[in-house]
Formats: C-alpha cells, structure tokens, sequence
C-alpha cells in the first residue's frame, strides 16, 4: 500500500512553489514527520515532512520543477527498505586504533552531494569549510546559516599574486538560478518603481536624547522586560505618531479609491543570507517599548533562520528600513507595494553642529522617506518627517502625544 505526498496550502495568494531540495532518494527509509523535500515560494520555504513511516518509492516532481497546491510530489510505501547486499570484502589487517574521523564537511566529502540551496549560500560566502548534519553528512541549508552565524577566525594573509592565466571568460564564470523569493524581490520592487508616482525627501535628526535615554534606562528595562532597549522602538513609537498625524502616509491606493487605514501594522525590513524580508508587527500603534521589542527580537530569529509564516508577512500598512547597520549614510528606500511609505533609518555619525550659536558634536542620522506622490503631497511627507524628528529629539512628546 503506498500513501500520496502532494503539496501543502502555500498561504494567501501563493499557488506554486518550485522543488528546491529533496532530502531523500527512492529507496530511502523515512520516519513520520521526517523532512521529505524542500519547495521554496516566492515569499518563504516551505518544508514537506513524511505523512507515514515507510520507504519513498517514487519522486513524481524533481528538485527545480514548478508545482502547484496539492500537486503530487512522491509515493511511500509502508515498510522498510530491504537492504542492498554488501560484496565480501577480504578482511584487513588489524592495525593500531586511530582516533574517529571528524564529521564530514563540505570540503572533506566528496562522495555526498549537498542539498542545492546550501550549495548557493556557500557560494555565495565563500564557504569552503561546512559541517553536514543531513543524511550521509549531507550539507543542509540550516547547515550554512548557522556557519554565517558563528564568529570567523581572523583572515589569513593573502597569497602572492600569481601570472595571469589566458582563460575563456564563460569558464570563469558562475551561472546559478535565483530563487524565486530573489525573483519575487525582484519583481516587486520594478513594478514598485514602474506604478507609483515614488518621491523621497530628507531630514536628518539628533539622536542625543534617545541615545542618553537608551543609556540611563537599558539595564533597568532588560531586567524587567527581558530584552534590550534598542532604537527601533523609539522610532515604531515615533513613525505612529506621525502617521497618526499624516494618515495618508499609512494609506494605500485600490483603483480609484484610497483606503485608510486606522491601524499601524509595522513592516521592519531585515536582510537575511537569502535575500530581504518584511516581517510585520501588527497593530504596533497599541503596543507598548517592551511589546515592540520583544517582537522585533523574535521576527528578526525567525528571519535568520528562514523560519517566518506566510501570515507573518503580510499585512503591512508602513515600512522601517534600517540601512545604518551596514553603515549607509544616506539612501532612497523603494516603497513596498501596495504600502504609500517606507522610512530609511541610518548610521548614526557624529559630526558638528551649529546649536545656540555654538558650534558642537552631536550624534546625527539621516532620515529618507520614501511615499506615494500619487496620495501623498509634499506637505504630508515633509509633515511626517518633521514629527518623526521632533519625537526623537524630544522622546518625552511621545509619552503626551504632542
């Protein structure tokens, strides 16, 4: 008797995926819930585990094929898989024990073929070095991410330059398929620029206060709270109450309507090793610092990890983009359709400032937002960008709503 694996309900909007990985080969034993195969949407990865313990008799969809919502992916058999006989060998001789060999790595095994999305990221990272934890020693994806997350041993010192070697180009080139979340990002973000009127307008903002804030309060708050005080609540705290000011800002634009919208579901932008994701906090105009923060902690795991839910995504009414931590100092964010705006957050740079007729040092950071010009006039934009200035120099106004 033999059981259907077929593809699971992907989420809203979402009606095929793409076979990345599969984790086993006909033949294979399996466990119930053990993982069978990868797919990857255009929005997250979806991970398809054994209905039933058996053997996997047959893959019906191979790894790079597109496939739709219950579309057939393979056939188990119940019971296991007979084993293959091994040929007599003659027996060695007995030799002095030798310590076990470590577990097997991308650059030790060659016998292994890695699952095709950890061959991308060490790629990608120039990964050479990559314990397996799959079947066999089997380099997974889970496998690279958690690599990039370890700390690195200091760079050795670089070779001598070697003669340049005539070479075909194309042989010295890598051609490698995006995934089909890249393609997503992608296209979004081309149909982004080619439908809205996108205008940016800038300020920039003393971070003085909120920083001594963040200072005076840090130990006090993770003690209670259990998690740090970083700056991205200040500036959730402060983009709502600009938005609840400027609420076209927070609209969007359906045919010739415009929805308004009398909520805040904030999308906080993070890069991953596979690409850029918006997970969402929804109705962040009712949650308190320590809600905000804890929230964005447990977003930013779950984007790291690949681990965000179709639902976890969606939704969104205003983005924050924080470029600062990769050190830009100044950018234009493209809008995240159908959304009206996006704020790009930056590094924080000290430099001087005329204050009181005095020139001083002060901890300065561009802010660039980008909106709709379709729905939102330059008097909205310059408005909101005003009050986001105002509350981060003065966080007090936050706690009167001023």
């Amino acid at each position: 008797m033999s059981t259907e694996v077929r593809v699971p309900t992907l989420g809203e909007s979402v009606t095929e995926a793409t076979v990345a990985t599969w984790f086993k080969q006909p033949g294979d034993s399996v466990a119930v819930d053990e993982m069978l195969c990868e797919l990857e949407t255009d929005k997250v990865t979806v991970e398809v585990p054994s209905p039933i313990a058996g053997t996997l008799s047959e893959i019906v969809a191979a790894e790079g094929e597109t496939v739709g919502v219950d579309a057939l992916l393979a056939q188990i058999s119940e019971g296991d898989a007979a084993p293959a006989p091994k040929a007599e060998t003659p027996k060695a001789p007995e030799t002095p024990a030798t310590p076990e060999p470590a577990a097997p790595s991308a650059a030790a095994r060659t016998d292994v073929e890695n699952a095709p999305s950890a061959n991308k990221l060490m790629a990608e990272n120039n990964l050479t070095d990559v314990q397996g934890t799959g079947k066999d020693g089997r380099v997974m994806k889970e496998d690279v991410l958690n690599a990039l997350a370890k700390p690195t041993a200091a760079p050795a010192a670089p070779a001598a330059p070697r003669a340049p070697v005539a070479a075909n180009q194309s042989e010295r080139e890598e051609r490698v398929k995006m995934t089909r979340l890249r393609q997503t990002i992608a296209k979004r973000l081309k149909d982004s620029q080619n439908t809205a009127a996108m205008l940016t307008t800038y300020n920039e903002v003393d971070m003085t206060e909120v920083m001594a804030l963040r200072n005076e309060y840090k130990d006090l708050f993770l003690k209670k709270h259990g998690v740090k005080l970083g700056f991205m609540s200040f500036f959730t705290k402060a983009c709502v109450h600009a938005l609840n000011e400027v609420p076209e800002v927070n609209a969007e634009i359906d045919g010739t309507d415009v929805v308004y919208k009398n909520y805040v579901n904030m999308g906080i932008a993070a890069g991953t090793p596979t690409g850029l994701v918006v997970p969402v906090i929804n109705d962040a105009d009712q949650m308190s610092f320590a809600a905000i923060e804890k929230a964005i902690a447990e977003m930013g795991a779950k984007a790291r990890d690949g681990k965000l839910s179709m639902a976890e995504m969606q939704g969104g009414t205003f983005t924050i983009s924080n470029g600062g931590v990769y050190g830009s100092l100044m950018s234009s964010p493209i809008l995240n359709p159908p959304q009206s705006g996006i704020l790009g957050m930056h590094k924080i740079q000290d430099r001087p400032m005329a204050i009181n007729g005095e020139v001083v040092i002060r901890p300065m950071m561009y802010l660039a937002l980008s909106y709709d010009h379709r729905i939102v006039d330059g008097k909205g934009a310059v408005t909101f960008l005003v009050r986001v200035k105002e509350a981060l120099e003065d966080p007090r106004r936050l706690l009167m709503d001023l």
